[in-house]
């Protein structure tokens, strides 16, 4: 009896000296043996910085890489009043305030030899062009032609080895793709906003005569007008253009003219000093279902010619009213701008093949369009 209260004393002995020794090396284990509401957890370790995605790394390098490119516009600097204090914006509710507006635009440099591409409502009845570039130099600009169809203008500066920009492809642009628009909001300074494309061939809007948009949700708001939309690899893909607003504020809908359309405009100014475009002089309308189903044409496939300017190249052609053309050169045709566009785009003199649906027949026709008249001696519907 005495051998086994011993043994049961050292054991007591031994259990308290363990609890003493896990309560002051571990006490959580003491602490937590009765909590039922932990969670376990994993946490990232801790770093001095944070580290950037890819993507931010991607639009950062699109971002440095073509905002040497864009420059601030200033038409009649010298009659310009002086911009609002910072702090105080205007929102375009205020005559006077967007008077302090006026006269700012943006542009970009396409050329090392000083050719910088812009919006014509920029620089429309500008007597005197002032550039700012993106280092802080300041030069004088002139107009080497303008496209007033296109809303597009080209400058030139007597300052050159210029950091021009890279040219991308807007054709191959597709919906969702991140996009940076460039330029200079409200006078405020150059300024990167970022975005997606929204949409692609936005045109009807009566903007321009010729319209193929690029629509983005990158924020564009006045005096962005002639900058810069690039593609995640810094490459020009568009001229901002114009912004869909009810306040005169950016609303989540910009339009960007796409580069395929600025560069034939700027290639045709630099070369010829004038935009020279197509013209075969037809009166085109849209299908409605009810003339779809009388031609026996299908809706929103080709447009119909509902009238022929007597001697033009289309009457030359034996083309009539009443025929649908469905395609230019291949390229289906689906409205009036789209033919408008595709028609605008061939070489005058050169020969182009049409196809065409005459009385539920399709056929193929070879047409040499003209040089398309100046917009004051011709009907504003031909084509």
């Amino acid at each position: 009896m005495k051998r086994f209260w011993l043994l049961f004393s050292q054991v007591v002995t031994v259990a308290l000296a363990l609890f003493l020794v896990v309560s002051a090396v571990r006490p959580d284990w003491i602490k937590g043996a009765g909590d039922y509401k932990s969670v376990t957890v994993i946490e990232a370790p801790a770093r001095d910085k944070p580290v950037a995605s890819e993507s931010t790394e991607t639009l950062r390098t699109a971002a440095q890489k073509a905002a040497p490119s864009v420059v601030s516009i200033l038409t009649n600097p010298d009659e310009r009043p002086a911009p609002p204090a910072p702090g105080r914006p205007g929102d375009g509710s205020n005559p006077e305030e967007e008077d302090l507006f006026s006269g700012v635009g943006s542009g970009v440099i396409v050329s090392p030899s000083g050719y910088i591409l812009t919006n014509n409502h920029v620089v429309e009845g500008a007597t005197t062009i002032e550039v700012l570039l993106h280092d802080g130099r300041r030069t004088m600009a002139r107009v080497v032609g303008t496209d007033p169809d296109t809303d597009l203008a080209v400058l030139q500066t007597e300052t050159k080895e210029l950091p021009a920009i890279t040219l991308g492809d807007s054709e191959s642009l597709q919906v969702g793709d991140p996009v940076l628009a460039i330029g200079n909001p409200f006078g405020v300074g150059q300024t990167v906003t970022s975005g997606i494309v929204s949409a692609l061939g936005r045109s009807q809007l009566g903007i321009n005569t010729f319209e193929n948009f690029i629509q983005t949700d990158a924020a564009i708001n006045p005096g962005n007008s002639g900058g810069a939309l690039v593609d995640i690899h810094g490459n020009l893909v568009g001229i901002n253009t114009a912004i869909y607003s009810r306040t005169g504020g950016y609303m989540g809908i910009g339009f960007a003219t796409p580069t395929s359309t600025a560069k034939h405009v700027l290639d045709s100014i630099v070369t010829n000093g004038h935009v020279t475009r197509g013209w075969i002089g037809v009166e085109p309308n849209d299908i409605t279902p009810e003339m779809a189903e009388a031609f026996k044409a299908k809706p929103n496939q080709g447009v119909i010619v509902t009238g022929i300017v007597q001697g033009g190249p289309a009457a030359l052609a034996l083309l009539r009213p009443g025929d649908i053309i469905t395609a230019v050169n291949g390229k289906p045709i689906r409205n009036v701008q789209e033919v408008l566009s595709a028609v605008s785009a061939l070489t005058p003199g050169v020969a182009a093949s049409f196809t065409v649906l005459r009385e539920g027949q399709t056929q193929a026709m070879e047409l040499v369009p003209a040089q398309r008249p100046r917009p004051e001696a011709q009907q504003p519907s031909q084509r």
